[in-house]
């Protein structure tokens, strides 16, 4: 009776084949930490890129749980329109966070300029004007007797855009304000689903929450010290990289360099009264960044697994284990970055809230004329600013 008990646990410390799923996920962990890591050392652009195919999985993955093949066959272009919509709403959101460093790339040819900046000029206009094709193509398509079904699918693509896409986007804005507030959130979320796994795995006997039966009190404390510790550490590895920490204003993939901001400058920190006198340290070195990178640790090691709870919750109204199979040991796409769209969108929200400056400088001013005038408009602004200048002067 005991033994069926055990066998029953959702537990992994009572799961007897759990050393078997621990090598699986081991292995399928260490390929993705690789290829990972080698994204980020080729830059900005393929980073973005990466996040991009993650998208189109994710959205694959989550458009084929509604899926039903007998309605399917009635209605051939359903999942053509289906991606209509993501690619629209694709276009509407990257375009709102790269069209300035897409018009500061095309500066040195005149033609190119000019065309990316008129489509930057109507850019909402054209996403609007192919949301309203999709609408229309929707409403044309209907038919009897599909209805319900038709407006399902038509709901459950906008909830995807709307939760999963726009979420996920927040990552892109993060990376070119610097690969450092991508890879560090992104990096957190990893280390506390590692180490939540590590310590449920060999001490986990207190279920945490009914929707994730295998996530134990002590995964999740053991994976929030651990995480806040890592925060702080690797904030300061990874703040002296010029590469990780200067921001992008383009699309090129050249090497980066650029003045050290003062948040990636090493200070003199004193160490508290408190420290026993037998420390060797009564002074050490941080970035201030470091302070910042706790509160990023704090938020994913406590709030940011709520977005795992949320997608238990979700699989459970679905009745799948996972979303899909194309990583071993650990399901779908969506399964592992159910924390990391959380974790961006705080991200985003903390940096350009607490971090990044919101005053008015000469770069901005720039970007804004370069974007919204016409060459010839350009051209009698630089004329009138010179004569302002030549008065002020005499």
């Amino acid at each position: 009776m005991d033994g069926d008990r055990v066998n029953a646990s959702p537990l992994l410390v009572n799961d007897r084949n759990k050393y078997k799923s621990f090598m699986v996920r081991t292995y399928s962990t260490l390929w993705m930490i690789g290829g990972f890591v080698l994204i980020v050392y080729m830059g900005h652009l393929y980073i973005t890129a990466m996040v991009v195919v993650i998208q189109i999985f994710m959205a694959k993955e989550l458009f084929n749980l509604l899926r039903k093949a007998p309605e399917d066959k009635c209605l051939p272009w359903i999942k053509q329109l289906n991606w209509h919509f993501f690619f629209t709403a694709m276009l509407f959101v990257y375009g709102r966070i790269l069209s300035q460093r897409l018009a500061n790339t095309m500066t040195a040819d005149q033609f190119f300029y000019r065309l990316v900046t008129g489509l930057i000029k109507y850019h909402m206009a054209i996403c609007y004007l192919l949301y309203i094709i999709g609408f229309m193509w929707f409403i044309l398509t209907l038919k009897k007797k599909m209805y319900k079904y038709q407006f399902g699918q038509y709901a459950w693509t906008h909830m995807i855009l709307i939760v999963v896409f726009t979420q996920s986007s927040f990552t892109v804005a993060n990376i070119f304000e610097g690969i450092f507030w991508f890879l560090l959130p992104a990096s957190l979320i990893i280390i506390n689903d590692i180490f939540a796994y590590i310590f449920g795995f060999f001490f986990g006997r207190t279920p945490l929450i009914k929707l994730s039966p295998k996530k134990t009190w002590e995964g999740f404390i053991g994976a929030s010290v651990t995480t806040i510790i890592s925060a702080f550490v690797l904030a300061n590895i990874l703040g002296r990289y010029p590469w990780l920490t200067c921001p992008r204003q383009d699309l090129s993939t050249g090497w980066l360099q650029c003045d050290a901001d003062p948040l990636f400058k090493p200070e003199p920190f004193a160490l508290p009264a408190w420290i026993p006198v037998w420390f060797p340290w009564k002074e050490m070195t941080v970035l201030p960044v470091q302070w910042h990178a706790l509160c990023l640790g704090l938020f994913a090691s406590i709030i940011a697994p709520f977005g795992g709870f949320f997608a238990s919750g979700f699989k459970r109204a679905f009745k799948i284990k996972d979303f899909g199979d194309s990583i071993p040991g650990h399901g779908g796409i969506t399964d592992r970055m159910d924390c990391q769209m959380v974790m961006a969108v705080f991200a985003y929200i903390y940096l350009q809230s607490f971090i990044v400056s919101q005053s008015v400088s000469v770069d901005k001013i720039l970007d804004q004329i370069l974007t919204n005038l016409t060459f010839e408009e350009q051209q009698a602004l630089f004329v009138k600013l010179g004569q302002m200048l030549k008065d002020k002067l005499s």
